[in-house]
């Protein structure tokens, strides 16, 4: 049997364009949502350097930059572990956030450590926040 005999077999799913756009703007609105500790993290560390567009950037960049290391990293160092893989890829981060917030490495460590934080924080009070509203 050929790929082609099998292709009618295949589900195929259908998109309209109402789905795309919402999807799209599902990812803006969750891309604006994971800038803002960075931004406040940034804010807090390197103050005026700090733009609600750098946060951005970096958050886009960030995982992009973190995969790539992190598979590489991988390949290069499978007989030793993920370990090294992981390191070399959270240093990349960090290096994202040292280039987009325009400091130096320890900033952008803390950058990368603070915003994490902030995040955890978030998460928490709008956690407690709707289950507030769900016991109304």
């Amino acid at each position: 049997m050929t790929f082609a005999a099998l292709l009618p077999h295949l589900a195929i799913p259908q998109f309209s364009v109402i789905s795309i756009i919402t999807l799209l703007l599902a990812l803006l609105v969750v891309w604006i949502i994971i800038s803002i500790p960075a931004y406040i993290a940034g804010k807090l560390l390197v103050g005026s350097r700090a733009t609600f567009g750098g946060a951005m950037l970096a958050t886009l960049i960030g995982p992009i930059i973190f995969a790539l290391v992190l598979v590489v990293g991988a390949v290069l160092t499978l007989p030793f572990g993920g370990f090294i893989a992981l390191f070399l890829a959270f240093l990349a981060w960090i290096w994202v956030y040292k280039e987009t917030f325009n400091t130096g490495w320890l900033h952008g460590f803390a950058i990368a450590i603070l915003s994490a934080i902030i995040a955890v924080i978030l998460v928490v009070i709008l956690g407690v926040v709707g289950v507030a509203l769900l016991a109304l």
